[in-house]
């Protein structure tokens, strides 16, 4: 009797588990429809305070209308934070969630994650998160009118959470006390992860729907890195690209990426192209790694230093002006003799990286070799024969000089 009655209580515990299942199943399309229903209410109603908001007139009060706007921006975000709890939450843990809904799940779990140790940078990728999910949702499914006053909203605040995200990384980066090399590596490369995604969904939105003329002047460059999007990406690609994300940034988040933030990512890009150069032993290969580190010692002088106004020390900054001349007359020669042109260029840069790498703890012997030879075939430096006895025996040296 007791056997069988246990037997009974599970079969009937199996029956209303079943039962349970079937029911939340059923339920979770009803969810979906509320949610649904309530996202676009909240939606609508932020579009509304957001054009108001931002539209000229002095019927209103500003800072009223700035509330407004606020508070319907939370409760919106209110709304999409309880969709993705009471749907697709529930119907990955029913294993009835789509590849995109189990997607949208691991990247809020991802996002959660930053909560206890990274609370700022938590409170932005949030927000950012749940404006990405419904974005999808309004490509999708909404009206064009309404895309096109989603799409004025959802640029203008996603401009605002990009510029806070690297902000927050400039303070960390420009905060050197008690940081671990490895740990400032660590958050140059969330820069550069947050600058092409920012590039990825925003910049090439905003070329879509011709939002904003002057995106002109970063066309050049964007095109530049519409290349890297293509095939798989070696180092030397990745140092590349990122010379140009770089690039796009000094016009696009000059506030958030300040100049001494900005010069700091360089110095690392050009560590690493450095470290490639004399790490290649295919000879094919660092030539194309020289070549690239080049181009990279250019951006960094043109693009960077030549628009920076304070310097560590009056020194380096008469040293960066004599460079600075010396580049300015090389590029005279570029419209009568380009050839001449890229040589002394060449030479400019080689010189100038070698007077730098001699103060670095890292050894460059093999790069300071490499750089040596270069200027040897350029006849910008001698090639010395020396003799020398040893065990009786004359020998001859090579020496660069």
């Amino acid at each position: 009797m007791e056997e069988r009655s246990l037997r009974i209580v599970g079969a009937d515990r199996s029956f209303f588990n079943k039962i349970t299942n079937t029911i939340t199943k059923l339920l979770i399309p009803t969810r979906i429809g509320i949610n649904g229903m309530l996202i676009s209410i909240k939606r609508n109603s932020l579009i509304k305070a957001f054009e108001n908001y931002t539209q000229d007139n002095d019927n209103y009060n500003k800072e009223e209308l700035e509330k407004k706007y606020d508070s319907a921006y939370e409760a919106y975000l209110e709304s999409l934070d309880k969709y993705v709890m009471d749907s697709i939450y529930k119907k990955v843990k029913n294993g009835t969630a789509s590849e995109f809904e189990q997607d949208a799940m691991a990247r809020y779990y991802e996002v959660t994650s930053l909560k206890e140790n990274e609370y700022i940078e938590y409170k932005y990728r949030k927000q950012k998160y749940l404006l990405e999910l419904d974005f999808e949702s309004v490509k999708l499914n909404a009206k064009e009118k309404v895309k096109e006053k989603y799409y004025n909203f959802y640029i203008s605040k996603m401009d605002s959470l990009y510029k806070s995200i690297l902000k927050n990384y400039s303070i960390k980066v420009a905060d050197t006390i008690n940081m671990y090399n490895s740990t400032k590596d660590w958050i140059y490369t969330k820069i550069f992860h947050t600058l092409e995604d920012y590039i990825q969904n925003i910049l090439s939105l905003k070329i879509d729907i011709n939002y904003d003329e002057n995106l002109k002047n970063v066309m050049a460059e964007y095109e530049k890195y519409e290349s890297y999007t293509v095939g798989k990406l070696d180092t030397r690609d990745n140092i590349e690209k990122n010379m140009v994300l770089l690039g796009i940034s000094r016009k696009l988040f000059t506030h958030s990426l300040p100049l001494i933030v900005a010069e700091q990512c360089y110095e690392k890009l050009l560590k690493d192209a450095r470290v490639l150069v004399q790490d290649t032993k295919i000879a094919t290969k660092r030539e194309k790694a020289y070549s690239m580190l080049i181009n990279l010692i250019e951006d960094y002088n043109v693009k960077l230093l030549s628009t920076k106004v304070y310097w560590e020390s009056p020194k380096q900054r008469e040293e960066y002006k004599k460079f600075w001349n010396k580049y300015k007359e090389i590029s005279k020669l570029k419209e009568t003799n380009f050839i001449e042109y890229v040589k002394q260029k060449e030479i400019l840069f080689i010189k100038n990286d070698m007077k730098k790498l001699d103060k670095e703890k890292i050894d460059y012997s093999k790069i300071l070799k490499y750089y040596k030879r270069k200027l040897v075939d350029y006849g910008a430096m001698r090639e010395l024969r020396n003799s020398c006895k040893s065990v009786g025996k004359y020998i001859k040296v090579k020496e660069v000089a």
